[in-house]
């Protein structure tokens, strides 16, 4: 399977491990795309698990719609579901970094019954981290995402300094090169921004608690996401739940592979 369909929209993804395997579904973060999970893709293919990792809404060449509404939380967490239909899965085990953190909670909160367990790294569940904006300096950490609220100004910024930004936040240079390379392409940067530009849609959805097998990672370097957000997240899910907290920073994917690879399998495997 090398592209799905949804809304008139074409997303490409990759496919690996074995087809009868356990299918887990990786989503990327801000401003990455599907390669940021190849260093954990081996070692669950080695482990028996089926992988598909989709470029999501606005990285996808094929899936770049105007305007910042096209980027709602629930239209996000629906391409996810289109591409279960389309590989012929009734559920599968969600994996999400940074925003695909945000669609992995969205669907083990809205569609429990097509997800069998969910691995978040780094974001807190959406309820967590508006309570940390209040009790916590996360608000004063997060002013970027103000930043981002403005038209043009923010792609003229990043379009400058966006891999040096990667890099400073402890993004592996090789990769930080790519994402930027990528972050060229006509539309790219502004779809990116767009998920962050849909934030007055995605704060008014209801944030509903994860009743699923729920597994949170988070790393106490991260330069965006604090401790208050994280350690409130357990209030937030009803399922089985365990916190992993690592010594890493924010790009744990990259960083922190085969640790994240050995979670996720521990996860999958524990979830009946």
């Amino acid at each position: 399977m090398e592209t799905f369909q949804h809304a008139g929209l074409s997303f490409d993804v990759r496919e690996g491990g074995p087809a009868a395997g356990e299918p887990v579904v990786l989503l990327h973060g801000f401003p990455q795309d599907s390669t940021s999970w190849s260093g954990v893709e081996p070692v669950l293919h080695q482990a028996g698990l089926r992988t598909l990792a989709p470029d999501q809404r606005g990285y996808s060449p094929g899936a770049r719609p105007r305007g910042r509404r096209a980027y709602r939380v629930g239209a996000l967490a629906d391409d996810v579901l289109a591409l279960l239909d389309q590989a012929g899965l009734s559920s599968a085990h969600i994996v999400g970094h940074d925003w695909g953190g945000v669609v992995a909670w969205g669907l083990a909160g809205r569609n429990p019954d097509r997800v069998r367990s969910v691995t978040v790294l780094s974001t807190p569940h959406p309820a967590a981290l508006q309570r940390s904006f209040r009790a916590s300096t996360q608000a004063i950490t997060s002013l970027y995402m103000l930043f981002f609220q403005l038209p043009a100004i923010p792609e003229a910024v990043l379009a400058r300094n966006l891999e040096a930004s990667l890099r400073k936040t402890g993004l592996p240079p090789g990769y930080a090169a790519r994402d930027a390379e990528r972050m060229r392409e006509p539309g790219a940067l502004t779809a990116a921004l767009n998920w962050y530009r849909a934030m007055p849609w995605t704060l008014r959805t209801p944030a509903h608690r994860s009743s699923v097998p729920t597994t949170y990672i988070w790393g106490r370097r991260d330069n965006f996401l604090g401790r208050y957000a994280a350690e409130a997240t357990a209030d937030y899910v009803t399922g089985p739940y365990r916190f992993v907290e690592l010594g890493g920073g924010h790009w744990l994917p990259q960083t922190h592979p085969a640790q994240i690879a050995e979670l996720i399998r521990e996860r999958v495997h524990s979830t009946g």
